[in-house]
């Protein structure tokens, strides 16, 4: 059979970018399917990476624009992937393209349509912690640097009323706003498919022991994350949502959700050192501030992670913990959360009884599960892969073949087969190319 030189790829977050990059690097067409309006991922969202505390959009906005600018790639955004039939070398694959509403031919990303838009929603990159316009750039490295209208909060568009707003359209003076698009559905053939779906944090809402929604001064780890970070709704400076204050100690609660029988059994692999980063971050921006973390037991297996979490503890005075808190109350004068728990390291003869403790804080940060995106299970299913228990693609034969699904010419790369952080993905990432590689050429 005469193998097609094009490659899907379906995810753009750092996993998707990178194989696609070395896949485009290698002379291979690639079609990147992103169902958002921009490529970047989850990893766009955070401020620095461990172990090395880098800006982590100083890291991937590179990678960004090196991706969508390859000759070899061809970037669909905010679509995807409908149908796919055929087998390995020769796949058909149907992705729907959804409209902005705006030309990007057209669009300059100059953002007078956004300051005159009327509408305010929940923006979803800073995980609801300020509101964006229903005309929006994603978040200001976006690539492509082009506008999208949110059809389900635009005004004119959810109303449909003639000369009803179009604002965005009288401020636009290169003429991109077209409330006419359609969708529109194209036909690709390849002859490798590469899933890099990523990651959604689990909602710890369900867990009622930590007062998730309940006690304002109780935030996820990704919400802390957009707090601390230069780019984020308060400009880097860590507030609490009760009364704007910068709390003087901080309490980070690990496996919330995770290693846990009646939500998720796996460890999600990132939290242990996560966590840690947060620590340091949180020092950085307020020396006087004192952090704890409290942990089932600390999994630090990459390279220079342990020595990571030596610095944390001698340089920047963070407190570890052992042990997995019960419960959250709140005092009702200060909004300050209470933890309670079990201090599991000390011995019989220093705690005979061994009695539950408290400790008052002034802001939590739960470290929840992180799980398959909220998309992956239907694309699973459009492939015909098999899923393990916890909802990732099962690879039959990690040792010798791990990115190898059990369809031929499928392949799975980062967080979508197993819980993994950065550096883990865009090693596997360059693997899953090098597969793709060996079976387009005829080498597999």
């Amino acid at each position: 059979m005469k193998r097609k030189k094009a490659v899907l790829v379906i995810g753009a977050g750092i996993a998707g970018i990178q194989a696609s990059i070395d896949l485009a690097n290698m002379g291979f067409r690639v079609h990147l399917v992103e169902r958002t309006p921009s490529i970047g991922g989850r990893m766009a969202q955070l401020d620095k990476t461990f172990p090395t505390n880098d800006c982590s959009i100083c890291i991937l906005a590179p990678k960004m624009i090196e991706c969508a600018g390859h000759e070899n790639v061809n970037l669909l955004t905010y679509s995807e992937v409908l149908e796919v039939k055929g087998q390995a070398g020769d796949f058909r694959v149907k992705v729907l393209k959804k409209p902005r509403y705006v030309d990007v031919d057209k669009c300059t990303g100059c953002g007078e349509c956004v300051e005159k838009c009327p509408r305010r929603v929940p923006n979803e990159f800073n995980v609801g912690l300020d509101k964006r316009k229903a005309i929006y750039l994603p978040f200001p490295q976006a690539v492509p640097r082009k506008m999208t209208i949110d059809e389900e909060n635009c005004l004119y568009l959810t109303a449909r009323e003639k000369g009803r707003c179009r604002l965005c359209e009288q401020a636009c003076q290169a003429g991109a706003i077209d409330f006419e698009q359609k969708e529109e559905t194209v036909t690709l053939r390849v002859g490798a498919i590469v899933l890099a779906t990523g990651f959604d944090p689990y909602d710890p809402t369900p867990l009622k022991e930590y007062g998730y929604g309940q006690l304002a001064n109780v935030i996820t780890g990704l919400e802390y994350e957009r707090l601390i970070s230069a780019s984020g709704p308060t400009g880097g400076e860590l507030r609490r949502p009760s009364d704007g204050k910068v709390p003087d100690t901080l309490a980070f609660i690990q496996c919330v959700g995770s290693r846990d029988v009646h939500h998720n059994l796996y460890c999600s692999s990132v939290c242990c050192m996560h966590a840690t980063k947060e620590a340091i971050l949180a020092n950085e921006h307020y020396p006087n501030l004192k952090t704890f973390i409290f942990y089932t037991d600390v999994r630090a297996v990459g390279k220079r992670f342990q020595e990571y979490i030596t610095r944390a503890r001698q340089e920047y005075g963070v407190a570890y913990v052992r042990g997995r808190p019960g419960k959250i109350t709140e005092n009702p004068e200060t909004g300050n959360p209470i933890v309670w728990y079990d201090e599991t390291v000390l011995t019989e003869a220093e705690d005979p009884v061994r009695r539950a403790t408290s400790m008052e804080v002034g802001l939590v940060v739960l470290c929840q599960a992180l799980i398959p995106h909220s998309s992956h299970r239907e694309i699973a299913e459009k492939l015909g892969l098999k899923l393990d228990e916890a909802g990732f693609v099962d690879i039959p034969d990690r040792l010798s073949h791990p990115v190898d699904t059990n369809v031929p010419g499928v392949f799975a790369c980062g967080f979508c087969q197993t819980p993994q952080d950065i550096p883990d993905s865009v090693i596997q990432a360059s693997g899953v190319a090098a597969r793709v590689a060996e079976l387009l050429s005829g080498s597999l």
